[in-house]
């Protein structure tokens, strides 16, 4: 009233009335600014996404939630998936909810009963839910009972993409090259050695779903193709098994990845140690830097005494004869065969390999101690003398007249001596280490150049219809091996053939017509009946021809 009576005093009606419409305009205005500032810290409470699928009983439940980022969550107790979302747009959910519970009816009450209580007792596990999120998951779960009218075509209810499960069966990788056939798998893998057996369990995520047991047979030895070869070797099963009941009980653990071999087929060739096992063993074991374990299958121990030392280097531990075997042995992760993934001879491909030939070499002079990296160089005036290695040959395909080759060789300038390959490597893998060139007839003993030093020469003598094997097996490799190659083609004449056939038989002028007759009679007559007489002038240019490369 004091303040009426000074008001009206002051100002007349109109001005009054004038000036509580602005002092109301002023208020509003104020709080219009206030409502603009801190409108974004006004938001509505939290809506939860909710989404029950059934199939083969309950599988899945899915809670969207509108604060944190994509993650998933799973109760290992109950083997269930929580899955959390953001979104700003789900304040929908529960106006949706009620439009689909009219179309459904609950057939199977007591199945409805028991999906609104999993999904009560999975909200505890969902982080940070608040009351007002809870209270909404609570008015989802009491509309859902009515969300179903047949267990098995419940529809989905939240229009987000399903979390499916996907089978996962852990299978080994098994290649089928030209060579070799072999399984990798870097999952458990079991070894029953009396069976030839290899079990891998596989596993899968997801009931219901029917697999089946996959199986293999392979034979760990890396000269496929070749019948004669593989006819010895013991065939191994590799399967994959779902039931773990199916899988024998293991009695020796190991903590190292497990390699089975072979060496039976052609093992105690020196050709064929090395270019069938030795070096395929190499390229499938280096991975693990002598952390590996060898089980050796069709054993010879007379083979594993024979490459002991290079053996020793590839795997630290001592190589089980699994044939012998009766417990089940159990590794981490295995190779079951060798691998090899071409019909190249004593080479590794380094598109195909992490490994190469220079570096098998390495392994070699490392192995047995040999000293010398590079051959010999030649320089203009100097009197050094190569060493020149001849090979000799006692049964077939031998020169008969090695003392005049030696001879020759002497004169132009080379110390030379002739030594026949023995089972000793070791030993002669330092004398051959020693010499800078190698000169021998083909056959097994020209794969002794593995131990050469880079850049010496190889000769190779090809006998009277061995021309297409010559380049195979020993040409291509020298080139791998970073060594010169010549080549000396014998004729007619320097063959021990011409005194054993007329000069117009098909043995001299039509070999490709013996060797339609099958291998055995092509080796019959040109492996194992044939010696060579070198013509010594014609050889010389090839001797001399060695030196020049020395040279460069």
């Amino acid at each position: 009233m004091k303040y009426d009576s000074i008001l009206a005093r002051s100002f007349s009606r109109y001005e009054q009335k004038k000036f509580r419409y602005g002092a109301l305009f002023g208020c509003l205005l104020v709080i219009l600014s206030f409502c603009t500032v801190f409108k974004p810290y006004f938001g509505p409470l939290q809506v939860l996404n909710l989404r029950v699928s059934m199939g083969a009983g309950l599988k899945m439940l899915m809670v969207k939630d509108t604060r944190s980022s994509n993650k998933i969550i799973r109760d290992t107790s109950s083997s269930k998936y929580i899955h959390e979302n953001i979104s700003h747009n789900s304040r929908h959910v529960v106006d949706e909810i009620t439009n689909i519970t009219s179309q459904h009816i609950v057939k199977n009450a007591s199945s409805s009963r028991n999906i609104v209580g999993d999904v009560s007792k999975s909200l505890p596990l969902v982080d940070g839910i608040s009351n007002s999120s809870q209270q909404t998951v609570k008015n989802i779960t009491n509309s859902s009972h009515q969300l179903v009218k047949d267990n098995d075509n419940l529809q989905h209810i939240a229009k987000v993409p399903e979390f499916v499960p996907k089978e996962v069966v852990l299978e080994p990788v098994c290649n089928f090259t030209i060579r070799s056939d072999f399984c990798e798998t870097n999952h458990d893998i079991l070894i029953d050695g009396s069976s030839a057996s290899v079990f891998i369990p596989s596993s899968t995520h997801q009931t219901g779903i029917s697999s089946q047991n996959s199986s293999w047979i392979i034979r760990p030895y890396a000269r496929k193709g070749d019948e004669a070869a593989m006819n010895s070797v013991r065939k191994w099963s590799v399967k994959s098994v779902i039931d773990p009941q199916q899988l024998p009980k293991c009695t020796k653990n190991h903590s190292v990845p497990a390699i089975i071999f072979s060496n039976a087929g052609y093992a105690g060739n020196h050709f064929h140690d090395f270019t069938d096992i030795v070096i395929p063993l190499y390229m499938s074991s280096r991975q693990f830097n002598g952390e590996v374990q060898f089980l050796i299958t069709d054993n010879g121990y007379w083979w594993i005494e024979k490459f002991r030392k290079l053996l020793k280097k590839l795997s630290r531990y001592d190589i089980i004869d699994i044939d012998k075997e009766t417990d089940v042995h159990c590794f981490p992760r295995g190779i079951i065969g060798l691998k090899r993934y071409d019909g190249r001879e004593l080479t590794i491909d380094p598109s195909k390999s992490s490994q190469s030939m220079k570096d098998f070499r390495e392994l070699l002079r490392s192995s047995y101690s040999l000293p010398r990296a590079t051959a010999i160089k030649i320089k203009d005036g100097e009197k050094k003398k190569p060493r020149l290695l001849i090979i000799a040959r006692k049964r077939t395909r031998s020169f008969t007249n090695a003392g005049k080759i030696a001879q020759m060789a002497r004169r132009l300038g080379y110390k030379v001596i002739v030594a026949e390959a023995t089972m000793n490597v070791q030993k002669f893998a330092e004398l051959v280490n020693s010499c800078d060139v190698l000169l021998g007839v083909h056959g097994a003993g020209l794969t002794n150049i593995v131990f050469l030093p880079e850049n010496a020469v190889v000769i190779q003598v090809v006998p009277l219809a061995k021309e297409w094997l010559s380049r195979f097996y020993f040409e291509e490799p020298s080139m791998a091996m970073n060594l010169s190659y010549l080549e000396y083609k014998v004729r007619a004449e320097e063959s021990s053939l011409i005194q054993q056939y007329p000069l117009d038989h098909q043995v001299l002028k039509d070999p490709s017509s013996i060797r339609k007759q099958g291998w055995e009679a092509f080796k019959s007559v040109y492996l194992d009946k044939q010696n060579i007489q070198l013509d010594l002038k014609r050889f010389r240019g090839t001797l001399l021809k060695a030196r020049e490369l020395l040279a460069r």
